[in-house]
């Protein structure tokens, strides 16, 4: 994959990166909805890049650009080369995990747990400073278990900065190994978005970014008077079509149609099942796309029920685009006429609507 020619970088806005959820085909449909914002891979260990099939791990497409490769791992060798793969297939940045709470990820001796290590965190981050030219950041925590969120953390992001660290992106809580489930750590203890900004104050260099419970525009508009740009997650991932909302308030951009956003991704799912992939893989992705709309219940369960059959056509998608336009669900600016509802499509809809 070519590396030249990359989009800029901009943090301003950026979708975290999310186990099982992120994927080449989320990052796809996201950058459709937010043209400017930073993208993030799911974690993939260093250790899987040196042996695992690089296109299955880290293939993705073009227009996804520019998006960052996290890694996961606490040996700056091995960090070091999974850096140098990612660089070479075209990645804009690579991003280090120092705030996953998982077990599994603490029984590797990577994610948060390695706050407790900062020197180790530091010589990582220089490794891999030293064998790319493109930025290396960490993603991390305000600290873990009894760690205090003052001192502690200072003398962590100096190390940072004195290893060459780009910018730092803080999950504005703590992380409790013991006693929190990795679900239970992302609600608990509560956020502290005071702490990072402080942060920004003692480093006024290094960029920051601020993570954690950000869902409005309101939020995001204040963050920004402390830190350098936002990180959503969640909110971005079950209620996408905010994307494009916070992308024209942080950019100016012109606000993208949900139908337009669909039309684009028959597209791309056409491009999926040629390549002998499925339908709901790329699918699964969008059933957020008309959270809070009109008939958004059918849409979902549309959406969750068809495209489960392997051999199910990118038609499908266009059938519910089809559905939406029909039942007013939102005004589109496309050419109805090229979007006429199938009868199977319509008796289907009206299906679901009697069992809901």
């Amino acid at each position: 994959m070519e590396s030249s020619a990359a989009p800029a970088i901009n943090r301003r806005l950026c979708v975290a990166p999310m186990m099982d959820w992120t994927d080449r085909h989320c990052r796809y449909f996201h950058r459709l909805l937010a043209p400017n914002a930073m993208l993030y891979t799911e974690m993939v260990t260093a250790g899987a890049v040196r042996f695992g099939s690089r296109e299955r791990l880290l293939g993705f497409d073009p227009s996804e650009r520019p998006v960052a490769l996290q890694l996961g791992g606490a040996d700056p060798d091995q960090l070091a080369y999974a850096a140098r793969v990612g660089a070479e297939m075209g990645y804009a940045e690579i991003n280090l995990n120092v705030g996953c709470p998982s077990d599994r990820v603490q029984s590797g001796r990577f994610g948060a747990c390695l706050m407790r290590e900062p020197q180790l965190v530091a010589e990582c981050v220089g490794a891999m400073r030293a064998s790319v030219a493109i930025p290396v950041t960490v993603k991390c925590r305000l600290g873990i278990d009894e760690l205090s969120i003052e001192a502690p953390l200072s003398l962590f992001v100096e190390g940072l900065t004195f290893a060459g660290v780009d910018a730092l992106i803080v999950h504005a809580r703590k992380a409790w190994l013991a006693g929190l489930s990795p679900k239970e750590n992302r609600e608990l203890p509560p956020l502290n978005y005071d702490r990072v900004y402080r942060l920004k104050q003692e480093f006024p260099d290094l960029e920051i970014i601020l993570n954690g419970g950000l869902t409005n525009a309101t939020q995001i508009e204040e963050a920004l008077q402390h830190v350098d740009g936002v990180m959503l997650g969640r909110v971005a991932y079950h209620e996408p079509y905010c994307l494009a909302e916070f992308e024209q308030l942080l950019f100016g951009t012109p606000i993208v149609s949900r139908a337009e956003i669909i039309e684009q991704m028959v597209t791309y799912a056409e491009g999926v099942i040629a390549r002998g992939g499925r339908l709901n893989t790329v699918v699964r992705h969008l059933l957020g796309l008309y959270h809070g709309c009109y008939q958004g219940k059918s849409w979902r369960r549309f959406l969750s029920e068809g495209p489960q059959d392997p051999a199910a056509p990118a038609q499908m998608l266009r059938d519910s685009l089809a559905i939406v336009a029909a039942r007013h669900l939102e005004p589109s600016p496309v050419d109805h006429s090229l979007l006429e509802p199938s009868l199977a499509a319509m008796n289907a809809l009206d299906e679901l609507e009697r069992a809901a």
